[in-house]
């Protein structure tokens, strides 16, 4: 086993951390999120699963770091600090933003033979399925990404109103949106695990055509769960998602 840094303190949270887990899920958040928006799913799991929600940089108690602002330069560094962790057979799930990092991060675990047992790609259109004439919320001003921020309904509406708040928050949804819309990859990219692709059927973000093209970045199988909801569908089924990963790690 490596020897965990410093860092990867700031990188992993764990709500429930459990000595006696036999596997591991790592939770990618999206674009503007943190780590704590994974703790329904780190309380469901626990103590059978050592659940860890990412923490990027910019956030919270990381706010005063610098954001990242490119997919590669993320993926890379969860790819390092998770091969630092103790061994466990792991799974991704990743929403939005979190489910296109989540792939970049399982495309480099692999090429170095550390394979992932499966992904679950939330609330995000393949990895190239590129969408032309958009991609420019990164470049607004403050008003045009809080307006887009409400558009999704991405954020709890005492959060939305306060004014203070968002204005902190600003930066890193910034970088976060600039990642997420300067990533591209190339149509035969892909990674070796199975993907499970959840989307809501009233997503503006994914169609479920552009959800079903996640099989073209797959080996393995490819399977897609429609849920009632628009982009932030997850936070209505919070029980259904949490019982199909019960299911997943049952197997």
């Amino acid at each position: 086993m490596s020897v965990l840094s410093v860092d990867d303190d700031l990188w992993c949270r764990r709500y429930h951390p459990s000595p006696t887990a036999k596997a591991r899920l790592v939770c990618f958040p999206h674009a503007g999120g943190s780590a704590p928006f994974y703790l329904p799913v780190a309380s469901a799991l626990s103590p059978d699963v050592d659940v860890i929600a990412i923490q990027y940089p910019g956030r919270q108690e990381r706010r005063a770091e610098q954001s990242l602002t490119d997919v590669d330069s993320l993926a890379e560094r969860i790819h390092d600090l998770l091969l630092r962790q103790p061994s466990l057979p792991v799974t991704f799930f990743g929403h939005s933003l979190g489910a296109t990092i989540a792939f970049e991060t399982v495309r480099r675990l692999e090429a170095g033979g550390s394979p992932v047992t499966h992904l679950f790609a939330s609330g995000r259109r393949a990895p190239s399925a590129h969408r032309n004439g958009g991609g420019n919320i990164h470049l607004r001003d403050d008003d045009g990404i809080l307006t887009e921020v409400r558009r999704l309904n991405g954020t709890a509406a005492s959060v939305l109103g306060d004014q203070e708040l968002m204005r902190a928050a600003l930066p890193s949804l910034r970088a976060d949106y600039q990642a997420a819309e300067t990533y591209r990859c190339a149509p035969d990219a892909v990674v070796g695990c199975p993907v499970t692709v959840l989307t809501g059927d009233t997503d503006p973000e994914t169609t479920l055509p552009e959800a079903r093209a996640w099989e073209q970045h797959t080996t393995g199988t490819c399977t897609v769960r429609t849920f009632p909801g628009g982009h932030f569908f997850i936070t209505a089924h919070v029980g259904a998602i949490n019982s199909l990963l019960r299911e997943h790690f049952s197997q």
